[in-house]
Protein backbone atom coordinates (compact mmCIF):
# COMPACT_ATOMS: atom_id res chain seq x y z
CA UNK A 1 0.00 0.00 0.00
CA UNK A 2 2.06 2.81 -1.45
CA UNK A 3 1.64 6.32 0.55
CA UNK A 4 0.89 9.51 -1.04
CA UNK A 5 3.32 12.38 -0.89
CA UNK A 6 2.50 14.19 2.73
CA UNK A 7 3.16 17.62 4.01
CA UNK A 8 2.28 18.40 7.96
CA UNK A 9 1.46 21.77 6.66
CA UNK A 10 -0.76 21.12 3.41
CA UNK A 11 -3.02 18.38 4.64
CA UNK A 12 -6.26 19.25 7.21
CA UNK A 13 -6.38 17.42 10.33
CA UNK A 14 -10.11 16.37 9.31
CA UNK A 15 -9.06 14.43 6.62
CA UNK A 16 -9.38 10.54 7.08
CA UNK A 17 -6.21 8.58 8.11
CA UNK A 18 -6.96 6.91 4.36
CA UNK A 19 -5.06 9.83 2.75
CA UNK A 20 -1.95 8.71 3.65
CA UNK A 21 -2.03 5.84 0.86
CA UNK A 22 -1.69 6.57 -2.39
CA UNK A 23 -4.48 4.52 -4.10
CA UNK A 24 -4.33 5.56 -7.63
CA UNK A 25 -1.14 4.39 -7.66
CA UNK A 26 -1.91 1.16 -6.25
CA UNK A 27 -4.38 -0.02 -8.48
CA UNK A 28 -2.34 1.51 -11.62
CA UNK A 29 0.30 -1.11 -9.99
CA UNK A 30 -1.68 -3.86 -9.68
CA UNK A 31 -3.54 -3.65 -13.05
CA UNK A 32 0.08 -3.72 -14.78
CA UNK A 33 1.47 -6.76 -13.13
CA UNK A 34 -2.11 -8.49 -13.09
CA UNK A 35 -2.03 -8.08 -16.79
CA UNK A 36 1.70 -9.03 -17.33
CA UNK A 37 2.04 -11.81 -14.24
CA UNK A 38 -0.70 -12.56 -12.18
CA UNK A 39 -3.18 -13.42 -14.59
CA UNK A 40 -1.18 -14.87 -17.36
CA UNK A 41 0.57 -16.76 -14.57
CA UNK A 42 -1.90 -18.43 -13.01
CA UNK A 43 -3.72 -19.49 -16.31
CA UNK A 44 -0.41 -21.27 -16.94
CA UNK A 45 -0.35 -22.60 -13.30
CA UNK A 46 -4.01 -23.84 -14.04
CA UNK A 47 -3.30 -25.57 -17.34
CA UNK A 48 -0.09 -26.91 -16.19
CA UNK A 49 -2.17 -28.82 -12.72
CA UNK A 50 -4.58 -30.16 -15.47
CA UNK A 51 -2.21 -31.55 -18.28
CA UNK A 52 0.00 -32.65 -14.89
CA UNK A 53 -1.49 -34.70 -11.87
CA UNK A 54 2.06 -34.55 -10.55
CA UNK A 55 2.42 -31.34 -10.45
CA UNK A 56 2.27 -29.50 -7.14
CA UNK A 57 2.83 -25.37 -6.60
CA UNK A 58 2.64 -22.82 -3.46
CA UNK A 59 1.91 -19.78 -2.66
CA UNK A 60 2.69 -17.07 -0.11
CA UNK A 61 0.40 -14.29 -0.60
CA UNK A 62 -0.68 -11.35 2.12
CA UNK A 63 -3.65 -10.06 3.58
CA UNK A 64 -2.72 -6.72 1.75
CA UNK A 65 -2.90 -8.23 -1.59
CA UNK A 66 -6.11 -9.99 -1.14
CA UNK A 67 -7.66 -6.66 0.20
CA UNK A 68 -5.78 -5.03 -2.98
CA UNK A 69 -7.45 -7.85 -5.20
CA UNK A 70 -11.14 -7.33 -3.98
CA UNK A 71 -10.68 -3.85 -4.39
CA UNK A 72 -8.75 -3.35 -7.95
CA UNK A 73 -8.42 -6.65 -9.41
CA UNK A 74 -10.92 -9.63 -8.88
CA UNK A 75 -10.31 -11.56 -11.26
CA UNK A 76 -7.14 -12.19 -10.24
CA UNK A 77 -8.48 -13.54 -6.63
CA UNK A 78 -10.95 -15.59 -8.48
CA UNK A 79 -7.51 -17.06 -10.63
CA UNK A 80 -6.16 -17.99 -7.44
CA UNK A 81 -9.49 -19.69 -6.31
CA UNK A 82 -9.49 -21.59 -9.63
CA UNK A 83 -5.85 -23.01 -8.72
CA UNK A 84 -7.07 -23.49 -4.91
CA UNK A 85 -9.95 -25.81 -6.18
CA UNK A 86 -7.53 -28.03 -7.63
CA UNK A 87 -6.27 -29.22 -4.37
CA UNK A 88 -2.66 -29.63 -5.45
CA UNK A 89 -1.78 -25.82 -5.19
CA UNK A 90 -0.45 -25.27 -1.48
CA UNK A 91 -1.11 -21.30 0.33
CA UNK A 92 1.64 -20.56 3.05
CA UNK A 93 1.24 -19.11 6.30
CA UNK A 94 2.64 -15.32 7.16
CA UNK A 95 1.76 -11.78 8.22
CA UNK A 96 -1.16 -10.70 7.19
CA UNK A 97 0.73 -7.25 7.04
CA UNK A 98 3.70 -8.19 5.46
CA UNK A 99 5.37 -6.33 8.20
CA UNK A 100 8.41 -6.71 10.41
CA UNK A 101 6.30 -7.73 13.62
CA UNK A 102 8.06 -10.50 14.47
CA UNK A 103 11.09 -8.23 15.50
CA UNK A 104 8.74 -6.56 17.87
CA UNK A 105 9.71 -7.35 21.26
CA UNK A 106 6.28 -7.42 22.14
CA UNK A 107 5.22 -11.02 20.13
CA UNK A 108 1.21 -10.40 20.21
CA UNK A 109 0.74 -8.38 17.56
CA UNK A 110 2.48 -10.55 15.23
CA UNK A 111 0.49 -13.70 16.72
CA UNK A 112 -2.74 -11.17 16.09
CA UNK A 113 -1.34 -11.03 12.27
CA UNK A 114 -0.81 -14.07 11.58
CA UNK A 115 -4.16 -15.13 13.01
CA UNK A 116 -5.59 -12.40 10.68
CA UNK A 117 -3.68 -13.77 7.82
CA UNK A 118 -5.20 -17.31 8.34
CA UNK A 119 -8.83 -15.56 8.68
CA UNK A 120 -8.07 -13.97 5.33
CA UNK A 121 -6.89 -16.55 3.70
CA UNK A 122 -9.46 -18.95 4.40
CA UNK A 123 -11.75 -17.01 1.66
CA UNK A 124 -9.17 -18.98 -0.71
CA UNK A 125 -8.24 -21.89 0.92
CA UNK A 126 -7.17 -23.18 4.13
CA UNK A 127 -3.59 -22.21 4.89
CA UNK A 128 -0.67 -24.78 5.49
CA UNK A 129 1.01 -25.32 8.58
CA UNK A 130 4.13 -24.01 6.89
CA UNK A 131 5.00 -20.84 8.00
CA UNK A 132 6.87 -17.86 5.24
CA UNK A 133 8.14 -15.05 7.52
CA UNK A 134 8.29 -11.51 5.62
CA UNK A 135 11.12 -11.67 3.59
CA UNK A 136 11.61 -15.36 5.22
CA UNK A 137 13.11 -13.55 8.28
CA UNK A 138 13.81 -16.22 10.91
CA UNK A 139 15.50 -16.77 14.10
CA UNK A 140 15.65 -19.89 16.72
CA UNK A 141 13.46 -17.19 19.16
CA UNK A 142 10.88 -16.89 15.68
CA UNK A 143 10.99 -20.37 15.10
CA UNK A 144 10.11 -21.47 18.70
CA UNK A 145 7.05 -19.30 18.44
CA UNK A 146 5.87 -20.53 15.67
CA UNK A 147 5.72 -23.87 16.72
CA UNK A 148 4.14 -22.70 20.10
CA UNK A 149 1.71 -21.38 17.87
CA UNK A 150 1.34 -25.13 15.74
CA UNK A 151 2.98 -24.86 12.62
CA UNK A 152 5.37 -28.16 11.28
CA UNK A 153 7.36 -25.86 8.97
CA UNK A 154 8.91 -22.87 7.94
CA UNK A 155 10.32 -21.47 5.10
CA UNK A 156 13.60 -19.21 5.09
CA UNK A 157 16.78 -18.46 3.36
CA UNK A 158 19.38 -21.51 2.64
CA UNK A 159 22.79 -19.39 3.34
CA UNK A 160 26.22 -20.73 4.06
CA UNK A 161 26.81 -18.40 7.24
CA UNK A 162 24.23 -20.42 9.14
CA UNK A 163 23.78 -24.05 6.98
CA UNK A 164 28.29 -23.96 6.89
CA UNK A 165 29.05 -26.92 5.32
CA UNK A 166 25.59 -28.26 5.05
CA UNK A 167 23.48 -27.96 1.53
CA UNK A 168 19.90 -26.24 1.44
CA UNK A 169 18.40 -29.46 0.26
CA UNK A 170 17.71 -31.34 3.53
CA UNK A 171 15.09 -30.68 6.14
CA UNK A 172 16.63 -29.34 9.72
CA UNK A 173 15.18 -28.52 13.12
CA UNK A 174 15.68 -25.11 14.68
CA UNK A 175 17.88 -25.04 17.79
CA UNK A 176 15.50 -25.42 20.51
CA UNK A 177 12.35 -26.58 18.48
CA UNK A 178 11.60 -30.12 18.94
CA UNK A 179 8.52 -30.37 16.36
CA UNK A 180 9.43 -27.67 13.92
CA UNK A 181 11.34 -28.02 10.89
CA UNK A 182 12.90 -25.77 8.29
CA UNK A 183 12.95 -25.97 4.53
CA UNK A 184 15.26 -23.81 3.16
CA UNK A 185 15.37 -22.15 0.12
CA UNK A 186 17.91 -23.34 -2.58
CA UNK A 187 18.68 -19.62 -3.51
CA UNK A 188 21.24 -20.48 -6.36
CA UNK A 189 18.81 -22.22 -8.12
CA UNK A 190 16.21 -20.08 -7.21
CA UNK A 191 17.89 -16.93 -8.51
CA UNK A 192 18.80 -18.93 -12.05
CA UNK A 193 15.13 -18.24 -12.88
CA UNK A 194 14.38 -14.99 -10.55
CA UNK A 195 17.40 -12.97 -11.42
CA UNK A 196 19.67 -14.51 -14.24
CA UNK A 197 17.06 -15.66 -16.60
CA UNK A 198 16.90 -13.13 -19.22
CA UNK A 199 20.65 -12.21 -18.30
CA UNK A 200 22.58 -12.63 -21.66
CA UNK A 201 26.17 -11.96 -19.96
CA UNK A 202 25.32 -15.12 -17.62
CA UNK A 203 27.55 -17.49 -19.00
CA UNK A 204 24.21 -20.34 -18.73
CA UNK A 205 21.91 -17.91 -21.15
CA UNK A 206 19.93 -19.12 -22.42
CA UNK A 207 18.44 -21.37 -19.58
CA UNK A 208 15.92 -24.25 -21.07
CA UNK A 209 13.55 -25.91 -19.48
CA UNK A 210 15.36 -29.47 -19.99
CA UNK A 211 18.77 -27.95 -19.05
CA UNK A 212 17.15 -26.58 -15.41
CA UNK A 213 15.75 -29.94 -15.06
CA UNK A 214 19.44 -31.70 -15.31
CA UNK A 215 20.61 -29.24 -12.67
CA UNK A 216 17.55 -30.39 -10.26
CA UNK A 217 18.07 -34.01 -10.67
CA UNK A 218 21.69 -33.97 -10.45
CA UNK A 219 21.79 -31.79 -7.46
CA UNK A 220 21.99 -33.66 -3.95
CA UNK A 221 19.54 -34.12 -1.64
CA UNK A 222 16.52 -35.11 -0.58
CA UNK A 223 14.37 -31.90 -1.79
CA UNK A 224 15.10 -28.45 -3.29
CA UNK A 225 12.92 -25.41 -2.50
CA UNK A 226 13.01 -23.41 -5.68
CA UNK A 227 11.14 -19.98 -3.89
CA UNK A 228 10.99 -16.83 -6.01
CA UNK A 229 9.40 -13.53 -6.01
CA UNK A 230 6.13 -14.36 -8.66
CA UNK A 231 6.66 -11.12 -10.08
CA UNK A 232 9.37 -12.98 -12.08
CA UNK A 233 7.40 -14.63 -14.67
CA UNK A 234 6.21 -11.30 -16.67
CA UNK A 235 6.82 -8.67 -15.08
CA UNK A 236 10.84 -9.22 -13.70
CA UNK A 237 11.42 -11.06 -17.26
CA UNK A 238 8.66 -9.69 -19.82
CA UNK A 239 7.35 -12.49 -21.79
CA UNK A 240 9.08 -11.66 -24.97
CA UNK A 241 12.01 -13.04 -22.74
CA UNK A 242 10.66 -16.85 -23.11
CA UNK A 243 9.69 -17.15 -19.45
CA UNK A 244 5.99 -17.76 -20.04
CA UNK A 245 7.46 -20.85 -22.38
CA UNK A 246 10.30 -21.81 -19.77
CA UNK A 247 7.53 -22.57 -17.27
CA UNK A 248 5.09 -24.23 -19.56
CA UNK A 249 7.80 -26.69 -20.50
CA UNK A 250 9.44 -26.97 -16.92
CA UNK A 251 7.03 -29.88 -15.42
CA UNK A 252 7.05 -31.95 -18.14
CA UNK A 253 11.17 -31.96 -18.23
CA UNK A 254 11.14 -32.38 -14.54
CA UNK A 255 9.11 -35.06 -14.21
CA UNK A 256 10.80 -36.59 -17.44
CA UNK A 257 13.98 -37.55 -14.85
CA UNK A 258 13.24 -40.77 -12.44
CA UNK A 259 14.52 -38.62 -9.48
CA UNK A 260 12.54 -35.72 -9.65
CA UNK A 261 9.01 -35.29 -8.11
CA UNK A 262 6.60 -32.19 -6.91
CA UNK A 263 5.81 -31.67 -3.71
CA UNK A 264 4.34 -28.58 -1.36
CA UNK A 265 6.33 -27.58 1.39
CA UNK A 266 4.00 -29.35 3.86
CA UNK A 267 4.02 -32.78 2.05
CA UNK A 268 7.96 -32.23 2.42
CA UNK A 269 7.54 -31.40 6.74
CA UNK A 270 5.31 -33.97 6.90
CA UNK A 271 7.21 -36.95 5.38
CA UNK A 272 11.36 -35.85 5.26
CA UNK A 273 13.12 -36.14 8.51
CA UNK A 274 15.15 -33.05 9.99
CA UNK A 275 19.33 -34.19 9.45
CA UNK A 276 20.47 -32.13 11.73
CA UNK A 277 20.03 -28.96 14.30
CA UNK A 278 20.83 -25.65 12.88
CA UNK A 279 21.25 -22.66 15.38
CA UNK A 280 19.86 -19.04 14.05
CA UNK A 281 20.58 -17.19 16.71
CA UNK A 282 20.06 -13.77 15.20
CA UNK A 283 17.31 -13.02 12.59
CA UNK A 284 18.07 -13.94 8.84
CA UNK A 285 16.45 -13.25 5.54
CA UNK A 286 16.57 -13.28 1.39
CA UNK A 287 17.40 -9.66 1.07
CA UNK A 288 20.31 -8.09 -0.17
CA UNK A 289 23.47 -9.83 0.05
CA UNK A 290 23.58 -9.75 3.84
CA UNK A 291 20.73 -11.90 3.85
CA UNK A 292 19.85 -10.19 7.56
CA UNK A 293 17.75 -7.23 8.61
CA UNK A 294 20.11 -4.09 7.43
CA UNK A 295 17.80 -4.36 4.28
CA UNK A 296 15.42 -2.53 6.82
CA UNK A 297 16.98 -1.63 10.20
CA UNK A 298 20.31 -0.91 8.30
CA UNK A 299 20.35 3.35 8.77
CA UNK A 300 19.27 5.32 11.69
CA UNK A 301 16.31 6.30 9.18
CA UNK A 302 14.96 2.85 9.16
CA UNK A 303 15.44 2.22 13.15
CA UNK A 304 13.89 5.18 13.99
CA UNK A 305 10.75 4.89 11.63
CA UNK A 306 10.56 1.51 13.17
CA UNK A 307 10.76 2.29 16.61
CA UNK A 308 7.99 4.94 15.85
CA UNK A 309 6.20 2.19 14.67
CA UNK A 310 6.82 -0.15 17.61
CA UNK A 311 6.19 2.04 20.58
CA UNK A 312 2.54 3.57 18.63
CA UNK A 313 1.32 -0.04 19.73
CA UNK A 314 -0.07 0.27 23.12
CA UNK A 315 -1.51 3.64 21.98
CA UNK A 316 -3.26 2.49 18.96
CA UNK A 317 -5.04 -0.46 20.43
CA UNK A 318 -6.15 1.78 23.37
CA UNK A 319 -8.20 3.42 21.39
CA UNK A 320 -10.15 0.89 20.18
CA UNK A 321 -10.33 2.46 16.57
CA UNK A 322 -10.68 0.01 13.83
CA UNK A 323 -9.87 2.25 10.79
CA UNK A 324 -6.43 3.57 12.99
CA UNK A 325 -5.78 0.09 13.72
CA UNK A 326 -5.47 -0.73 10.29
CA UNK A 327 -3.69 2.19 9.18
CA UNK A 328 -1.29 1.73 11.96
CA UNK A 329 -0.67 -1.93 10.62
CA UNK A 330 -0.92 -0.92 6.81
CA UNK A 331 2.34 1.32 7.66
CA UNK A 332 3.96 -1.84 9.09
CA UNK A 333 4.69 -3.11 5.60
CA UNK A 334 8.37 -3.48 5.25
CA UNK A 335 8.59 -1.50 2.17
CA UNK A 336 8.03 1.09 3.74
CA UNK A 337 11.28 0.82 5.65
CA UNK A 338 13.29 -0.73 2.01
CA UNK A 339 12.76 2.29 0.46
CA UNK A 340 14.82 4.23 3.34
CA UNK A 341 17.66 1.94 2.18
CA UNK A 342 21.35 3.64 1.79
CA UNK A 343 23.22 0.46 0.64
CA UNK A 344 25.60 0.84 -2.27
CA UNK A 345 26.22 -0.85 -5.60
CA UNK A 346 23.52 -3.53 -6.77
CA UNK A 347 21.83 -3.88 -3.30
CA UNK A 348 20.79 -0.31 -3.61
CA UNK A 349 19.67 -0.47 -7.26
CA UNK A 350 17.02 -3.26 -6.13
CA UNK A 351 15.81 -0.76 -3.43
CA UNK A 352 15.69 1.62 -5.88
CA UNK A 353 14.39 -0.09 -8.46
CA UNK A 354 10.46 -0.90 -6.54
CA UNK A 355 10.73 2.43 -4.70
CA UNK A 356 8.52 5.33 -6.07
CA UNK A 357 10.40 7.86 -4.59
CA UNK A 358 13.62 9.98 -6.09
CA UNK A 359 15.74 9.05 -3.25
CA UNK A 360 15.67 7.20 -0.08
CA UNK A 361 16.05 10.94 2.01
CA UNK A 362 12.63 11.62 0.19
CA UNK A 363 10.96 8.33 1.35
CA UNK A 364 12.13 9.08 5.02
CA UNK A 365 10.81 12.89 5.17
CA UNK A 366 7.34 11.62 4.04
CA UNK A 367 7.21 8.42 6.05
CA UNK A 368 8.18 9.88 8.86
CA UNK A 369 5.84 12.95 8.48
CA UNK A 370 2.86 10.22 8.26
CA UNK A 371 4.21 8.90 11.27
CA UNK A 372 4.20 12.40 13.23
CA UNK A 373 0.45 12.93 11.76
CA UNK A 374 -0.62 9.72 12.64
CA UNK A 375 0.87 9.78 15.98
CA UNK A 376 -1.24 12.72 17.00
CA UNK A 377 -4.24 11.64 15.68
CA UNK A 378 -3.78 8.56 17.83
CA UNK A 379 -3.05 10.84 21.00
CA UNK A 380 -6.48 12.98 20.59
CA UNK A 381 -8.57 9.70 19.85
CA UNK A 382 -7.52 8.78 23.53
CA UNK A 383 -7.87 11.92 24.75
CA UNK A 384 -11.37 12.23 23.72
CA UNK A 385 -12.19 8.49 25.08
CA UNK A 386 -10.61 9.75 28.23
CA UNK A 387 -13.17 12.74 28.87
Amino acid sequence: MRLKKFSLFEESASSSVSAYFHHELNKKIMDKVAGKCYLPANRIMLELLEKYPEFRVSFSITGVFLEQCKRFAPEVLESFRALAKTGRVEFLSETYYHSLSSLFANKQEFIEQVQMHTRALSEISPPAKVFRNTEALFSNQIGNLLESLGYIGVMTEGIEHVLGWRSPNYVYRPRGASTLKILFRNYKLSDDIGYRFSSKSWNEYPLTASKYAQWLSSAEGECCNIFMDYETFGEHHWEDTGIFEFLKALPGEILSHKRLSFSTPSEIAKTLPPRDEIDIHSEISWADKERDTSAWLGNEMQRSCFSILQELETQVKQTKNEELLHSWRLLQNSDHLYYLSTKSLSDQDVHSYFSPYESPFEAYINFMNILQDFRERVKQENEVGAE
